[in-house]
């Protein structure tokens, strides 16, 4: 698609489909609404069309709900759509780019191949607006189609005009870069494990750091010995894959104000190890268990097409399987991290953490000033929040902070989650440093804990998507599937 800001008035477009964005009744939410006056002089050209429209469906004008009509006679546009805004007061950033894929996907059903967009944006900045729009029609529209046999045939529009916000190029480009970002998180985090592997993930970061001119590390297993990587190791022992320590590094042309690492866990499948996941346990969708990977190369792949001026950023990903066989981590085997602290693996299936472990202490070896990490860690964040919210820890007010407004401009929804000391007491072990493991209460909170052993002085994040990852049913400008959670999030983090 080919997007384009033109000042054209609506009543002078000329295309296939018109959408316009109508606000819902201040006073109730089931009024049918009224032609704003504004759009009367389109309604006369289309012989009424708009009026006939809201009042045949009873139009209420609620947040992201269209309708759509085909205009009649020689009309220049062949249909036109309404799309609810919701209330003013209560417009956002994401409901501008959730009201856009609802066009988008409107639009496609009608087989338009080109499309305008004339949205109301009360108080927000039409940068950011346009931004959000282009992000909500791209993603809703995204298909991954690569192993399906007969493909769907019915193309997106060609061209979309965003009518009357002036020249924003700039935003679209943003835009088009962050899409791109999330897309490889959908198809890496949707694709099966016999087609994402350890391997290539490190084939797509080589690729992402050759394309850019980036610089690349990926450790194998000497390496990561050498490194005392015990904990990672460990996880890694029963699978015939490779391991992967992937390291990628972007430096700016000059001197960069910020130096930050992105941590995302990279097990490219997880049978639960020893504690093996049982039937009804969904252990056909742990191919998705390395979305914290997936974010952190798709964030990668947008800056790289941003390619910031002022800030250093590391990827690092400790990539493996968790497999089982005569070399696999036995329930209560100990392990050794490479800051040193032993850990007694009461829980197989709890190995995400071992391998940020890792890779957290790497990470602070780097001398950046912020760590953040992304997990799809536990089935407790799940239940705790379900499947839009990530939950959030950190050891650092300001940071957190940072990253629930890069979120909150994202759309993508982060809750501050405690770091309550106390709650570790339940993951002590009589013979080593620390369990893998707690007790069932507080199981989120537990894993942030024992994390936080492995980072000691630079503020750190931790970020549990297990829930927001993958979704089950289409919402906004998510289709059911690999969602890219935390990419938007993350550049818009590193951006500010």
């Amino acid at each position: 698609m080919k997007f384009h800001t033109v000042e054209t008035a609506p009543q002078d477009w000329a295309g296939d489909g018109l959408a316009i964005g109508l606000w819902q009744a201040p006073t109730t939410d089931d009024q049918p609404i009224a032609l704003p006056s504004e759009w009367a002089e389109l309604d006369a050209r289309f012989n009424g069309t708009l009026t006939e429209l809201i009042t045949e469906t009873e139009f209420k004008a609620k947040a992201g709900a269209t309708v759509s009509a085909r205009i009649g006679g020689n009309s220049p546009v062949r249909k036109v759509i309404l799309v609810g805004m919701g209330k003013t007061a209560d417009l956002t950033l994401d409901g501008v780019r959730r009201a856009a894929a609802a066009i988008a996907r409107t639009a496609k059903k009608q087989r338009c191949k080109t499309l305008a967009l004339c949205l109301p944006l009360a108080d927000l900045n039409p940068g950011l607006a346009v931004q959000a729009m282009t992000e909500g029609i791209e993603l809703a529209l995204y298909q991954d189609q690569r192993f399906k046999s007969e493909p769907d045939k019915v193309p997106p529009p060609d061209r979309v005009d965003f009518l009357g916000y002036g020249d924003q190029l700039a935003a679209i480009a943003r835009a088009q870069a962050i899409c791109a970002g999330v897309q490889l998180a959908r198809e890496l985090v949707a694709a099966p494990a016999n087609a994402v592997t350890p391997v290539t993930l490190a084939e797509t970061a080589k690729e992402i750091a050759e394309t850019a001119g980036w610089t690349i590390e990926v450790l194998g297993k000497e390496a990561c010995e050498q490194l005392g990587m015990g904990a990672y190791l460990g996880v890694a022992q029963a699978t015939e894959l490779p391991p992967q320590f992937i390291h990628l590094t972007y430096q700016p042309a000059g001197t960069p104000r910020r130096k930050l690492a992105i941590i995302g866990k990279g097990l490219t499948f997880d049978s639960g190890g020893l504690n093996i996941k049982g039937a009804g346990s969904g252990i056909e969708m742990m191919k998705m268990d390395m979305a914290g990977a997936g974010a952190a190369l798709g964030a990668a792949k947008a800056l790289s097409l941003l390619a910031p001026p002022d800030v250093e950023v590391h990827f690092i990903s400790p990539a493996t399987e968790n497999m089982i066989s005569g070399h696999a981590l036995h329930p209560g085997d100990i392990v050794t991290a490479s800051n040193g602290k032993t850990i007694e693996v009461n829980n197989t299936d709890a190995e995400g953490r071992l391998t940020l472990a890792d890779a957290l202490v790497f990470a602070e070896k780097l001398g950046v000033e912020a760590i953040v990490d992304l997990a799809t860690l536990t089935g407790a964040c799940v239940v705790a929040l379900g499947d839009r919210i990530a939950g959030l820890w950190s050891s650092d007010a300001a940071l957190s902070e940072q990253l629930q407004q890069a979120a909150t401009q994202a759309g993508e929804k982060l809750w501050p989650m405690p770091l309550e000391d106390k709650y570790f007491d339940g993951m002590k072990s009589p013979i080593a440093d620390m369990k893998n493991a707690g007790p069932r209460n507080a199981g989120a909170i537990t894993a942030a804990l024992f994390l936080k052993q492995f980072v000691k002085e630079t503020p750190w994040a931790h970020l549990d998507i297990a829930g927001p990852a993958w979704l089950e049913k289409a919402d906004g400008y998510n289709s059911p599937g690999a969602t890219g959670f935390g990419v938007r999030t993350l550049v818009n983090w590193v951006l500010s």
